[in-house]
């Protein structure tokens, strides 16, 4: 059976200065801990920006639930990366601390990205899991290095009574989604997804 290659590419779909760039991703990425299938090309043919993009989901293995999509977008000699929308790929402005801008040749601007990914891949992620009756009705991915929340999800079903009860007159809650940790009290488990915490 075949390997699958990171950041896996069509080379009649990429220009020689993509090729040089995404072959030092992917050359770079054969040592990071993800799933090949979890790096993506999308060829400037097929982005919105004309522009080729690549990215990397970060997921939670575990729960097999996807956290956090980064990327860049390459046009040659400029690289623009951050954290992207699930969606449409776009580099997301209000998440400035994942925004990244580098100018140079393709090799150089390659290992630029590929230092940037594993930055972000080496950050401690972990993830607050809230049960009831032995079932998770609440969770939240973070950074336990500043606390940042990245993606978080509640399901109202499965909530204590008195939770729901109190979060419905708080008019919090509306059936699954968003919800304010602060509102849940303490976490019933605390799991490591990525990186170390900086406690331990």
């Amino acid at each position: 059976m075949d390997e699958i290659p990171w950041f896996e590419y069509e080379e009649d779909a990429l220009d020689v200065a993509q090729r040089a760039f995404v072959d030092v991703l992917a050359e770079r990425a054969g040592s990071w801990l993800v799933d090949p299938l979890d790096t993506v090309v999308l060829p400037s043919a097929q982005a919105f920006d004309g522009q080729l993009i690549a990215y990397l989901d970060i997921g939670d293995p575990r729960r097999n639930y996807g956290v956090l999509t980064v990327g860049v977008h390459f046009d040659g000699s400029v690289i623009r990366g951050g954290k992207f929308h699930n969606q449409d790929l776009t580099v997301q402005q209000a998440t400035s601390e994942f925004t990244f801008d580098a100018v140079g040749c393709p090799a150089e601007l390659g290992n630029k990205a590929a230092e940037w990914f594993e930055g972000v891949l080496a950050r401690p992620l972990v993830r607050y899991e809230w049960h009831h009756k032995g079932r998770m009705y609440a969770v939240r991915y973070e950074y336990a290095d500043t606390g940042r929340g990245l993606s978080e999800g509640f399901e109202d079903s499965l909530a204590p009574d008195a939770l729901r009860t109190r979060l419905a007159a708080d008019g919090v809650i509306r059936g699954r989604g968003r919800i304010n940790r602060a509102g849940l009290g303490r976490p019933d488990g605390i799991a490591d997804v990525r990186g170390v915490r900086p406690d331990q």
